[in-house]
């Protein structure tokens, strides 16, 4: 009989210990602040890197005007020793991502990485003038600019073609 006394001592102390446990990881939870919103993203600045581009590209370099506020520019870059690569990203009214992308690499290679990989729909739609190839994709979907010789434009992201539209329609070279 002395041994069933130990085993129950032991499976007593085990349970005791994992309520300690569990006290101590419930109050740890309530005291340490988590937030589970959507982290605030910064707005950032790209005139000067506009301006920049525009004077050293061999392209006349694209971007919007005329955008509301609620559509936030939150990453730009000129690369001038790759292929004159121009990106300017936002995140559109609905949360999701826009993207502006120019360049003077070859095209196919080009819409392939703008746009991750998205394939060609054989759709073309007219937006301000200018012909647009529907592209769609796992990650990406994209509206590439048809005619333009030197240099390659995408509209690029996770938005829909909608808002896609809508960037495209205010980019403005000048």
């Amino acid at each position: 009989m002395a041994g069933t006394n130990g085993k129950q001592k032991t499976a007593r102390d085990m349970i005791l210990s994992m309520g300690v446990i569990v006290l101590v990881a419930g109050v740890i939870y309530l005291f340490i602040p988590h937030d589970d919103s959507a982290p605030d993203i910064k707005r950032v600045d790209y005139r000067v890197e506009l301006l920049t581009a525009r004077r050293a590209a061999s392209y006349p370099v694209a971007a919007p005007q005329g955008l509301p506020d609620t559509w936030k520019a939150t990453s730009v870059r000129f690369q001038g020793d790759e292929f004159d690569a121009w990106h300017l990203g936002f995140h559109d009214p609905e949360g999701e991502y826009v993207a502006v992308e120019q360049s003077t690499q070859r095209r196919p290679v080009f819409v392939d990485e703008a746009t991750q990989g998205a394939r060609e729909t054989g759709k073309t739609e007219k937006i301000d003038g200018r012909t647009w190839t529907r592209y769609e994709g796992g990650r990406y979907d994209a509206l590439v600019l048809e005619g333009t010789k030197g240099s390659t434009t995408v509209v690029t992201g996770t938005a829909s073609f909608a808002q896609l539209t809508k960037m495209a329609d205010a980019l403005k070279t000048e």
